[in-house]
């Protein structure tokens, strides 16, 4: 119960439905510690993207929207404390990466 408490307590400022990734440690007297991430790069491309889910024959010539380089920078600094970046160029080309493989477009 004490873990619930502190984990809404954490995440009270989120948007509801957002998956947040956590690390617990439970430790051997009962006691724990947690670390919370990030949302996952796909969710926050399909919220910029304004889609569902996406392609289902990714790189085949079929996208289903389209992401801005401002988008993904806001995305990057978002995400930059979790990714092994160093910089925001380098999260942004991962960032694309991914957009890539879940079928949106990246425009300038």
């Amino acid at each position: 119960m004490e873990f619930c408490k502190a984990f809404n307590a954490a995440t009270q400022n989120l948007e509801p439905g957002m998956p947040v990734p956590v690390v617990i440690t439970a430790y051997a007297d009962r006691s724990f510690a947690f670390v919370t991430k990030s949302p996952p790069n796909s969710y926050l491309l399909k919220k910029a993207a304004g889609i569902e889910k996406g392609s289902q024959t990714a790189g085949k010539g079929s996208t289903v929207g389209r992401v801005t380089m401002s988008q993904l920078r806001e995305i990057a600094q978002q995400k930059m404390q979790d990714l092994n970046a160093k910089d925001i160029d380098g999260a942004c080309r991962m960032l694309i990466g991914s957009a890539r493989s879940m079928g949106i477009d990246v425009v300038e």
